[in-house]
């Protein structure tokens, strides 16, 4: 059995819904009702913490929605030339945070596309800017204890190259949460449930919405 509960409030922005999304699995629950595949035309923009699965979750999403799936990280990795692991220690991180800058000013100026984004991607104004007003925000959110089990063995993250990377990924979080908050349409917490079980929810939430048609 699945619960979970949906708060709707209007007035964050003119033409969009905050939704509000918490659920707790008390067990195993694989999916929702499968759904056919149907048009979005906005960008859809994933943003939330390292580890919550905004590319697996984005890359399925997009294809049920009709939308072109866009990985910002690899999308820097792309047009560097090479991994995000070697412009963090060769340029350090405002370098790669003027490279992801970039990207997603690119990014966003393109049509019916979903983007999922980097842990990092809030942290500068113009990035926040550009994601509000290109599309519709959707923040993954999960468990400080989830995101250490999925990143434990996860080496191309620099951030986590660290002693303690558990005191690393909390103090993220601590700092870019309200970050998240700040430029959302909808929030989705993510536990344990399937991606696709997430994708259906996501696509309801977004009906709900009025931001797809039901």
């Amino acid at each position: 059995m699945l619960i979970f509960s949906v708060n709707a409030r209007a007035g964050k922005r003119d033409s969009f819904r905050t939704l509000y999304i918490s659920f707790v699995s008390i067990s195993r629950y694989s999916s929702l009702m499968s759904l056919s595949p149907q048009h979005f035309d906005k960008n859809l923009f994933l943003v939330g913490p390292m580890g919550v699965g905004k590319t697996t979750i984005g890359r399925l999403l997009a294809k049920e929605l009709g939308l072109e799936f866009i990985d910002s990280d690899q999308e820097i990795e792309k047009r560097a030339g090479t991994n995000i692991a070697w412009i963090f220690d060769v340029e350090g991180e405002e370098q790669f945070r003027v490279r992801e800058s970039a990207v997603i000013d690119d990014l966003t100026q393109r049509s019916n596309v979903l983007i999922a984004t980097g842990g990092g991607s809030v942290l500068r104004p113009e990035n926040r800017k550009n994601l509000v007003s290109h599309g519709v925000v959707i923040f993954l959110d999960t468990s400080l204890e989830l995101q250490i089990k999925r990143t434990e063995k996860d080496k191309k993250r620099p951030l986590l190259q660290k002693d303690n990377p558990k005191s690393v990924l909390k103090d993220l979080k601590a700092k870019r949460h309200s970050l998240y908050e700040e430029v959302m349409d909808v929030y989705v917490f993510v536990g344990h449930e399937s991606s696709r079980f997430i994708i259906n929810l996501i696509i309801n939430q977004l009906k709900q919405a009025s931001l797809l048609k039901k």
